[in-house]
C-alpha cells in the first residue's frame, strides 16, 4: 500500500509503522499519555494499540486533508472485516501525536 500522498511527516512516519505492524516505532511518534477516540468514545490507546497493530491495516489512502493530519481510506481488520475508516492525528508543539480519532467514515 502506497503512503505517498501523506503529506505530514509525523504521520507518514507513524502511518509507515503502523503499516508494517511495527508497535515500537508506532509508540515512538506519541506522548506517554495519547488519547485515543474510537467514533467519538475514549478508548485506551496502548490496549488499542496492543491488538491492532500487525492485524489492522489501511488497503488504500483516499483523501488526506488538515494538512496531512487526517487520513481517510479502505481498511482491513482481521477482526471486523474490510470497510472505509479515518485516522485524524493531532500533533502537540513537540511534533509528538497526542491524540487520535479513529472511525468508520462515510464518503
Amino acid at each position: 500500500m502506497n503512503t505517498d500522498k501523506l503529506t505530514h511527516p509525523v504521520v507518514k512516519a507513524a502511518l509507515d509503522a503502523w503499516q508494517k505492524g511495527d508497535a515500537g516505532a508506532w509508540h515512538a511518534f506519541f506522548t506517554a499519555d495519547a488519547q485515543l477516540f474510537d467514533d467519538g468514545s475514549p478508548r485506551d490507546f496502548s490496549a488499542f494499540s496492543r491488538s491492532a497493530i500487525g492485524h489492522e491495516r489501511f488497503t488504500s489512502i483516499d483523501k488526506v486533508e488538515n494538512d496531512g493530519k487526517d487520513i481517510y481510506g479502505h481498511f482491513h481488520s482481521d477482526q471486523w472485516g474490510d470497510f472505509k475508516t479515518y485516522f485524524k492525528f493531532h500533533i502537540n508543539a513537540d511534533g509528538k501525536i497526542n491524540r487520535l480519532d479513529i472511525g468508520q467514515a462515510n464518503y
